[in-house]
């Protein structure tokens, strides 16, 4: 395939005159995909599970966690807010999706073997039941429990009268200034509604007229969901009474201020959601950021997927509710109110040690900083001596890869640094690194992935923050989001130049790096270093054909190189030599991957799979998967990092990296796994996939029908151990050896 190319205007990085950024047009080659055999025997898409059935099973897990009586109230209540949020991102994309492809007419069956239309009637059921379970979870659990330690969710009519004497002055200072009412009338039509606001449904009545009429009040999203009645301190000693009250009962309560002249008949909470996945036709698009700012702003007013109303509305305001929006009965969801349990979180960040996690400290990993007696780690001191591979947020971000990169642009011996970002903070410490190394004259390279979802206007923000101050900003490939996680660091020393390498699971994020597990290696290895330059130049430049020696690179390695590596351990089985696969991802989709773990099963292979979110493979079955084990953990911090362990014959082989086994990761991503080259870190590796798959681990457990089945404690009903924990405890260990 001859790679696309255009008339790209001239750049000059660093003065005033930069040319509009665009992606680079020039696709990756990409080999035919040859179908790999599907494992013996009579079997056909059956073998797979729904995948959008088996990502509300895993916020069904989320949802356990909330149920948990024995953690942590605040954290249970986290949950709650998580599962609310992760429903919205599903009708937002996925119901959505499959909307999308049933109003053009696609029938297409899932590899599962359901059409769209089969797949939205599942959903639907297995939706609603969740939703309804939640709100029990909340209503009958969490509520009372909250209560019982003095903090409430309260009500307008439960307050006393200086409580509410004092919302009546931050409603009018705060609060009605920004309030626009919205009438329904011939005059007025329905208004829009945007996805994911709270909304209230008043009903007017004209005194005059007699005349009852209908309009709609946005709940201001810039103010607090809840209220803290108590002051910002409420909640934080134990016994003393923190009240919290939702914003929309303030309003509520304050309607004839909006609508004086008029009787305030009643009102109803309401909440939408919408389409609010991207389409950038990017072949198209001569300017990627400009598209997608317009896509931006089409994306407000995609078309509803949900209907969200409280269980006591009128039925003739709801009946108008789905008319004028045109959703359909199944796409109404019921609830009582406090609609939108995501507000929940401001609860959850109430500062009462004896009902969250125990406060952790992340320390610096012992091979950057094995005294301790510096302020600071030397980084590429520690580099030269040894591969490092940090497992966050157990060792520090910040001390490692931010301080890597902050080192980097302070140092004068560097020449040159290439940065992947998909997701950071607006206020990133890496981007600011960035901008010091272009202002310190360096060569600075920022690959930027712009189509993140969700965060997609924050990347436009500081990608064009980064142009401003010089660095060389591209956006990939056409059609390809750039999603693998790499650091180059490019040094002058007395041999001569040195690359220096990070390769990561996770975003160069410093928020989420402390509540989400990932891997990172940090490398001198100079094979490594060779295939990061050549990445970067395939990034940036025009370089559809370039090899590696230690990187499987999506869209067009991973899979196959993955495939290979099974099938030698079928060979290997096949010949008496140890055998095994073990992987950790967040998902496991994509069907060529599964039918290779099928037939390794089949061959007789152990198959060990360590899945966060969604599988589609089934284990367990007589034939086809009696090998395969599937487990999956949630807990205090979030499962990212992605781990591929192979026996191979006695000398193991493990990977790292950013792809998971999904259709868009090795398709439509460009995706970088790394193969670890030290022994002590492969057998770390395979150490924590023992770990994780351990019958003493807490748990959840696939079987063959799809069902999850929970095990955290054991036959005498004693808790089995809790893996995050105890790696906090085993790093606390490590340092009181290393530092009696």
């Amino acid at each position: 395939m001859e790679p696309e190319t255009a008339a790209i205007p001239a750049t000059r990085f660093g003065s005033s005159e930069v040319a509009p950024p665009r992606a680079t047009q020039d696709r990756i080659e990409i080999p035919d995909f040859e179908p790999n055999p599907a494992p013996s025997g009579d079997i056909g898409p059956e073998r797979f599970l729904d995948r959008e059935v088996s990502w509300l099973d895993f916020n069904g897990r989320v949802l356990d966690l909330a149920e948990d009586p024995d953690l942590y109230l605040l954290e249970r209540v986290n949950f709650l807010s998580i599962f609310a949020s992760n429903l919205d991102e599903f009708f937002m994309v996925r119901v959505a999706g499959l909307k999308r492809r049933i109003a053009a007419g696609l029938a297409v069956p899932s590899p599962a073997g359901l059409s769209p239309v089969e797949q939205l009637e599942s959903i639907g059921e297995e939706a609603h039941e969740l939703a309804r379970r939640h709100a029990r979870v909340f209503e009958e659990q969490i509520r009372p429990a909250l209560e019982d330690e003095s903090i409430y969710l309260t009500s307008w009519n439960e307050l006393d009268e200086s409580s509410k004497t004092e919302l009546r002055t931050l409603f009018m200072e705060k609060v009605f200034p920004i309030l626009t009412p919205l009438a329904v009338d011939p005059a007025h039509p329905f208004p829009y509604i945007s996805g994911l606001s709270l909304n209230l449904a008043v009903v007017v009545r004209n005194p005059i007229s007699g005349k009852e009429l209908f309009a709609r009040l946005k709940v201001p999203a810039q103010l607090p969901r809840l209220i803290s009645v108590d002051g910002p301190r409420a909640g934080r000693v134990a016994g003393r009474k923190a009240r919290f009250i939702p914003l929309e009962d303030v309003i509520a309560e304050h309607l004839d201020q909006l609508f004086p002249g008029m009787e305030v008949r009643e009102h109803h909470t309401f909440r939408v959601t919408r389409n609010e996945d991207l389409e950038v036709e990017e072949d198209d698009a001569e300017n990627l950021l400009q598209a997608l700012e317009k896509e931006l702003l089409r994306r407000r007013f995609g078309p509803p997927v949900r209907l969200e109303v409280a269980h006591d509305i009128n039925p003739s305001i709801r009946s108008l509710l789905i008319r004028e929006l045109g959703v359909d009965e199944d796409e109404v969801y019921e609830a009582p109110a406090p609609l939108d349990l995501r507000g929940l979180d401001v609860i959850g960040k109430i500062e009462r040690t004896d009902l969250r996690y125990p406060r952790r400290v992340a320390h610096t990993s012992r091979f950057l900083n094995e005294s301790e007696t510096s302020n600071a780690a030397n980084v590429f001191a520690a580099m030269r001596r040894r591969d490092i591979l940090l497992h966050h947020p157990y060792d520090s971000f910040s001390t490692s890869v931010q301080a890597f990169l902050e080192q980097a642009a302070g140092d004068p011996k560097v020449q040159a640094i290439k940065q992947t970002l998909y997701r950071t903070s607006g206020d990133s410490p890496i981007v600011d690194a960035l901008v010091d190394a272009a202002e310190a004259g360096k060569q600075v390279l920022a690959l930027v992935e712009i189509k993140a979802r969700f965060d997609e206007q924050a990347n436009i923000t500081w990608a064009r923050k980064l142009e401003q101050a010089g660095v060389h900003v591209v956006y990939g490939i056409v059609g390809l989001k750039t999603h693998c996680k790499l650091s180059l660091v490019v040094r002058q020393e007395m041999e001569g130049l040195r690359r220096y390498c990070h390769v990561g699971t996770g975003n160069y994020h410093p928020s989420t790096a402390r509540h989400y597990e990932d891997l990172g290696l940090l490398t001198t290895n100079q094979e490594v270093g060779e295939d990061l330059s050549r990445l970067f130049n395939q990034l940036s430049g025009y370089a559809p054909r370039a090899t590696f020696k230690r990187l499987l690179v999506a869209p067009r390695s991973v899979r196959s190189g993955l495939i290979d590596r099974i099938e030698k351990e079928i060979s290997n089985k096949k010949a008496g030599l140890p055998a095994r696969v073990q992987i950790k991802v967040n998902n496991m989709v994509d069907e060529a991957i599964i039918d290779a773990l099928y037939r390794a099963s089949q061959a007789g292979v152990s198959v060990d799979i360590v899945v966060r979110g969604i599988c589609s493979l089934r284990p367990g079955l007589a034939g086809l998967s009696e090998n395969i084990r599937v487990r999956s953990i949630l807990g205090r911090f979030l499962e990212h990092s992605r781990i591929f362990a192979f026996a191979n014959g006695g000398d193991q082989v493990v990977y790292i990296g950013s792809a998971d086994m999904m259709h868009r990761n090795l398709d439509r991503r460009v995706e970088a796994l790394v193969q670890l080259n030290s022994a002590e870190d492969i057998a770390s590796m395979v150490d924590l996939l023992n770990l994780y798959m351990d019958e003493k681990t807490s748990s959840w457990h696939l079987a063959a029908d799809g069902s999850w089945d929970r095990h955290h404690v054991d036959a005498d009903g004693n808790p089995l151990r809790d893996v995050q924990s105890w790696l906090l405890a085993s790093r606390a260990r490590q340092r009181s050896a290393a530092h009696p």
